[in-house]
């Protein structure tokens, strides 16, 4: 039988105030609270909240056949904390429902896969332990963000516990092979990986509501008599987008909430169910491996890093913010913790790409790709003068290391010693 596996992304950056050259050094705080608010709000009303009550809808009427997975990333949800708290409370209930599944990620939606693997550790740790905080359940499958994936990067993540990813189904790397089969790791037998199926999803997510698509107007049953046209040996029909896609990339009177609403009794008439990535990992054996030895994401034309690495803005940006990675977790500053991890979310570095792009995140107020490069290393100016406060320049990487060694030395030895209090203190 063909089952169906929804995956949302849910992510929305911490936007930067317009912030000058002669403050740095004198304001530590970067972030523009009024144009936060109106876009976590506006989105929160448009998209996610109408979207969580029409699949919380779907999934009872269905008797929990209907079924979603979704990550989000910490920053998101600390903008849902802050200005928008029912939509925390809106997946709260979608949690308890059973059907839903709840995907790691990075923390502050990341590339730090690529750049500073301890770091993406720590992120990943971070979002795991933030996601069971909240919803009472622990990640078991993992998306990295924009779907960054390469062998090495599956090998970290599978070493962290997950064996079970979500990836671009890229025509470079399938080549002729189809996305609707599970796949395995090029040499981790033990990690299953789902393609995303690039039509089926674009389709929704970008073509919908376009009136010049030769296929325009796309029905709930003309999707699913694709799906059931399909080779009989293709089984499993990954459709992942931005959760944006639902309400405000393609606006309510597209009748984009009425082809949703509409998918679960089409499935139902073509003997075709829904699935979330864990179960699938459960039911389906991979039928090859794929090999993946560079970086690939879901972003434009290449399927590659350019939409964040494509330009020397980006690139120095980048370099300059994880040079200080290793000074930063060695401070005990919790605002500078904090600041860390909202000036590593992908959007920053996206907004300086001079590729054309249709993200689904709002484009902040910059009239071009330099003026946010300008803004944000006036910003990573200021921060990096704090970190050196903290840890100056004059300290060696190596005498970083060695501190940063008996720190760990010393964690392991409390913890080992809190595990022999544990087992030797009387019972009641």
């Amino acid at each position: 039988m063909k089952t169906i596996c929804f995956y949302f992304q849910v992510h929305l950056p911490m936007q930067l105030k317009r912030y000058r050259f002669f403050e740095i050094g004198s304001d530590h705080y970067y972030y523009d609270d009024f144009a936060n608010e109106a876009n976590v709000q506006r989105i929160a009303n448009s998209s996610f909240l109408p979207a969580n009550r029409l699949i919380l809808d779907m999934i009872r009427s269905s008797h929990g056949k209907f079924k979603v997975s979704f990550s989000i990333s910490g920053i998101a949800l600390e903008l849902f904390e802050q200005y928008a708290p029912e939509v925390i409370d809106s997946f709260k209930e979608l949690a308890e429902t059973g059907s839903v599944e709840f995907v790691a990620e990075t923390y502050s939606h990341s590339l730090a896969a690529v750049f500073d693997p301890e770091e993406f550790v720590q992120q990943v740790k971070m979002h795991s332990d933030t996601i069971y905080e909240l919803f009472g359940v622990r990640p078991t499958t993992f998306r990295n963000t924009e779907m960054i994936y390469s062998d090495e990067i599956a090998q970290m993540v599978y070493e962290m516990g997950y064996s079970t990813m979500l990836t671009e189904g890229s025509k470079h790397v399938l080549g002729w092979k189809s996305p609707n089969f599970v796949y395995g790791h090029s040499y981790i037998p033990q990690v299953k990986v789902l393609t995303r199926n690039m039509k089926l999803s674009d389709d929704i997510a970008y073509r919908f509501s376009d009136w010049s698509w030769s296929e325009f107007p796309l029905t709930a049953e003309k999707l699913m008599s694709w799906i059931k046209s399909a080779e009989e040996s293709e089984k499993v029909f990954s459709i992942f987008m931005g959760y944006q896609s639902i309400g405000e990339r393609q606006r309510p009177e597209s009748g984009i909430f009425e082809f949703i609403k509409a998918l679960p009794l089409q499935a139902l008439a073509n003997k075709i169910t829904f699935s979330t990535p864990a179960e699938i990992a459960k039911k389906f054996n991979p039928i090859s491996p794929i090999s993946v030895p560079y970086p690939q994401t879901w972003s434009g034309e290449e399927k590659d890093l350019s939409s964040w690495t494509g330009n020397d803005l980006q690139t120095e940006a980048l370099q300059k913010l994880y040079q200080v990675g290793e000074r930063v977790r060695l401070c005990s500053d919790r605002a500078l913790k904090r600041d860390w991890l909202c000036l590593q979310s992908s959007d920053h570095f996206h907004y300086m790409t001079t590729k054309p792009w249709n993200g689904f995140t709002v484009y902040p107020n910059y009239e071009s790709p330099y003026d946010a490069f300008t803004n944000y290393m006036n910003v990573l100016a200021d921060f990096m003068d704090r970190v050196k406060g903290q840890f100056p320049s004059s300290i060696e990487n190596e005498e970083l290391n060695a501190l940063l060694t008996t720190i760990n030395n010393q964690e392991s030895k409390i913890n080992e010693l809190e595990k022999k209090l544990l087992s030797t203190s009387p019972t009641d």
